[in-house]
């Protein structure tokens, strides 16, 4: 087996073991990078290779002195283009940024360096991180590993597909609107969207209280892997008053794959609400089955709220942040002339809200959290399809229709996903199949309020049915 073809976990049992040494997984990976990442666009911002091989050198020496940094130690790490990497380009995809240079690392990404990990370079995103869509004026589009004439998702497209095509080991990323969910399942990985305050934002970023219903957390091509990376990124931080006050050593335990007994409701298209393509509900179904030959009860379940309030409670949150968030760039008419469309849209959107109106959407949100804590009184797990569409073709910027119904905004074809994001819930997507076309797809599995342990349980539990047919890589590989 080659250097990359190991998952992460045991990449990182061979280090320890000094069977591979730092410098021999960095040359590896990078060998890899050039000979396949011009084919997809997934990472940006590559550093130069002398100096990441002097790292990996000195990460050897460390060992070698009896010195371990942690479960990362020597992997190479390409993170978010949206999380600042002290001394790196921060452009967050958008012309207006291109010159900025982070002063400081995020808190994630000083967790994950503070683990072993070498930085690289960045993944690609969306400007400004808006859309399921990773493409940008600064580098270009990120394209699908499965078909490369076709959208790779976003925001952490470029996360997702350097994991499908094994450019590194785990990947970071980021979710609002399901950043770290949608990708996954276009790239046949796992993405986990934490519980809110799992994993702090940057601490040196505005606001604390109210900016929440965007999160980090980890990608990975096994859920052992997306729980080994959890554990670095989790716990608390004073700085950000609303981390939850745990540790994330819970989570470098070794998961417990039990299904047995599980309740699970299948919301499906919430009852017709939703606009779903075809081929897409039946592969959740049959991936749902595989819980039930594992002991699990699966059962129809309706959400019980209106789905038309959730919406309309969702447009006015993610206004209000994305209003404030391009804030300085979209009151210059000058720079807000260079923003795309879309970014446009969500700034003038917001600007005419009022307090009364954002206070009800607050209002609102709590009682649909409410809502949703009673559905796990019968449920231990609710699953969605993670996306309503398949991956469209690279040269949209996004699908004007879906199953015949019309997109009113940019963002409503992947609607799906702003339940477990509203509630602030833990929400994993799993591959369940491949469509016609050959594209990837995947469900979402929505834990309970801070059950982020029992949902990756859960998935890893799953992840022993899929067998070879569901994890083999994409062609380009």
């Amino acid at each position: 087996m080659q250097i990359h073809e190991l998952d992460a976990s045991e990449l990182s049992a061979a280090i320890h073991r000094r069977e591979l040494s730092s410098r021999e997984v960095m040359q590896a990976y990078l060998a890899r990078i050039d000979a396949l990442n011009p084919k997809v666009n997934a990472l940006v911002g590559l550093l130069p290779h002398d100096g990441l091989l002097a790292q990996a050198d000195e990460r050897d020496a460390m060992l070698a002195r009896g010195e371990d940094m942690g479960w990362m130690h020597g992997f190479p790490m390409a993170t978010k283009e949206l999380s600042p990497v002290a001394g790196l380009p921060l452009s967050m995809g958008s012309p207006l940024l291109a010159g900025q240079i982070a002063p400081h690392d995020s808190l994630m990404v000083a967790r994950m360096k503070a683990a072993g990990g070498i930085v690289i370079g960045k993944s690609n995103v969306p400007e400004f991180g808006l859309g399921s869509h990773s493409y940008n004026p600064v580098f270009g589009t990120t394209l699908n590993p499965w078909d490369p004439t076709r959208s790779a998702g976003g925001s952490s497209g470029g996360a997702a597909v350097s994991l499908a095509l094994q450019l590194q080991p785990v990947a970071d990323g980021s979710d609002m609107m399901g950043s770290l969910r949608n990708p996954a399942a276009w790239n046949n990985v796992f993405g986990l969207r934490p519980s809110q305050g799992r994993v702090p934002y940057n601490p040196h970023a505005g606001d604390g209280y109210v900016a929440l219903l965007g999160t980090e957390g980890p990608m990975g091509r096994t859920v052992r892997d997306v729980a080994r990376l959890l554990a670095i990124q989790a716990g608390y931080d004073a700085r950000q008053p609303l981390s939850i006050a745990q540790d994330g050593r819970a989570f470098a335990q070794p998961l417990v794959p039990e299904a047995r007994g599980l309740r699970i409701g299948w919301l499906a298209d919430l009852g017709g609400y939703l606009p779903i393509e075809r081929g897409i509900l039946p592969l959740c179904e049959a991936a749902l089955k595989r819980f039930e030959s594992l002991g699990a009860v699966v059962e129809p379940a309706k959400l019980g709220y209106s789905c038309e309030e959730v919406w309309q409670t969702w447009l006015t949150w993610r206004r209000f942040l994305v209003a404030g968030t391009l804030g300085p760039l979209g009151a210059d008419p000058k720079k807000h002339a260079q923003l795309k469309p879309e970014a446009q849209w969500e700034y003038d959107q917001g600007q005419g809200l009022t307090g009364p109106q954002v206070y009800a959407a607050s209002s609102n949100r709590t009682r649909f959290y409410r809502h949703m804590v009673s559905l796990f009184e019968h449920y231990d797990l609710l699953v969605l399809p993670t996306a309503q569409c398949w991956p469209f073709p690279a040269e949209w910027t996004w699908p004007r229709e879906v199953a015949g119904r019309t997109m009113d905004t940019y963002h409503r074809w992947m609607e799906v996903v702003i339940y477990a994001t509203l509630a602030g819930l833990p929400a994993m997507s799993v591959p369940v199949g491949f469509g016609e076309r050959g594209l990837p797809m995947g469900m979402q599995l929505i834990g309970p309020p801070l059950g982020d342990l029992s949902v990756l349980n859960a998935a890893a539990a799953y992840e022993s049915s899929i067998g070879e047919g569901l994890a083999r890589r994409p062609g380009l590989a």
